[in-house]
């Protein structure tokens, strides 16, 4: 990477010590750019909690001084950040020629801008599901007892029956006036790889078999379709009169990082927690996030992920289809032409002999 205003070589730079897979330092950026559009979706459907700074600049430095580097000298975490760093690359028209041929400074613009897209998307996110999950969390034709507000979080959590139950972590009883005493009084302290009842179909969760119904409960699906499709497309009435994210990024088809995203946006959604931060021990977000996908990316679960992605694409995208094409040779319209093509040959044969 050059520098048009210096004719001297600076030394490369040590590895970061900080992950790149973690969310950076705030920081606003005033310049309009396209990146900001690609951040907002990179946020949603690729890594929602990535630190751009660090990614590029690892990145930059596997693509040149470590280029050489033999795959297992690096570590697992290490791998998955390239892995992140190369779908950014990939997703991302022109950031390979503006990264490589960009100064110090650009470079450090181009990770700004990234950022406050990313920042941007969690935020507006945050903000809808924020009052929309009391309406999916409440029972068709009754009310929630106590209400909540909509723009109130300290009575959700475990400061509630229903949100409480929902976010009570699998395998612990809800119904266990202790286990519910010791939630809410915060002295049993759940860590964010301790993932909450609201993931699995129903709020069922069998021990035997823990995939059964993971991340298939409906309430992820809701705000899934908020997020990406429209408000509206939630209740199947569509009446946006705006793309939504989904059809503005010509996303056709779910990734398992985008599921990651909304159970962590669910989840924020249904605590009393008032502000997504990284830096929240309690609620411990981004623990939660990155639990989620390195089980995604685990290649020991690739079956059972694959068949999440199936059924999420077929409840998002109604154009989607995993069913196995029919061979059309039986088909009448094969039929038809192969009765023409045996008719036609006939007449070849008639011809040539008679010749």
């Amino acid at each position: 990477m050059s520098n048009a205003n210096t004719t001297t070589t600076s030394a490369p730079p040590d590895r970061p010590s900080k992950s790149a897979l973690e969310l950076g330092p705030k920081k606003p950026a005033s310049h309009s750019d396209p990146l900001v559009h690609h951040g907002r979706h990179f946020c949603r459907t690729v890594h929602a909690m990535t630190n751009f700074k660090a990614l590029i600049t690892r990145g930059l430095l596997r693509m040149g001084e470590l280029a050489d580097e033999p795959e297992d000298t690096f570590t697992a975490e290490e791998r998955r950040e390239h892995a992140v760093f190369n779908t950014l690359m990939q997703s991302t028209p022109g950031l390979e020629d503006r990264l490589m041929n960009g100064s110090n400074e650009e470079v450090a613009i181009i990770a700004e801008l990234l950022q406050k897209g990313a920042s941007a998307a969690r935020s507006d996110d945050t903000k809808g599901i924020k009052g929309s999950v009391i309406d999916w969390i409440t029972p068709l034709g009754q009310s929630l007892d106590p209400p909540l507000g909509r723009n109130v979080k300290i009575t959700r959590g475990f400061n509630h029956e229903t949100t409480g139950a929902l976010l009570c972590p699998a395998g612990l009883n809800w119904s266990d006036p202790e286990i519910k005493a010791k939630l809410r009084s915060g002295e049993m302290s759940i860590a964010g790889d301790y993932w909450p009842l609201f993931l699995y179909r129903g709020c069922v969760y069998n021990p035997c078999e823990p995939w059964n119904g993971l991340f298939r409960n409906q309430l992820l699906v809701s705000a899934f379709k908020h997020i990406f499709t429209s408000p509206s497309s939630v209740d199947k009435e569509p009446r946006a009169t705006r793309a939504g994210n989904a059809r503005i990024h010509g996303m056709t088809r779910v990734t398992a990082a985008s599921i990651a995203y909304v159970a962590t946006q669910v989840r924020f959604a249904l605590s009393s927690a008032t502000m997504f931060s990284r830096t929240d021990t309690v609620l411990d977000s981004e623990r939660f996030y990155n639990s989620v996908f390195e089980l995604f990316e685990d290649i020991d679960e690739r079956q059972e992920v694959d068949s999440l992605i199936t059924w999420w694409n077929r409840q998002i995208f109604p154009s989607f289809t995993s069913a196995q094409i029919v061979p059309t040779e039986d088909s009448a319209l094969a039929k038809i032409k192969e009765k023409r093509a045996a008719l036609k040959a006939a007449a070849l044969s008639t011809s040539g002999t008679a010749a």
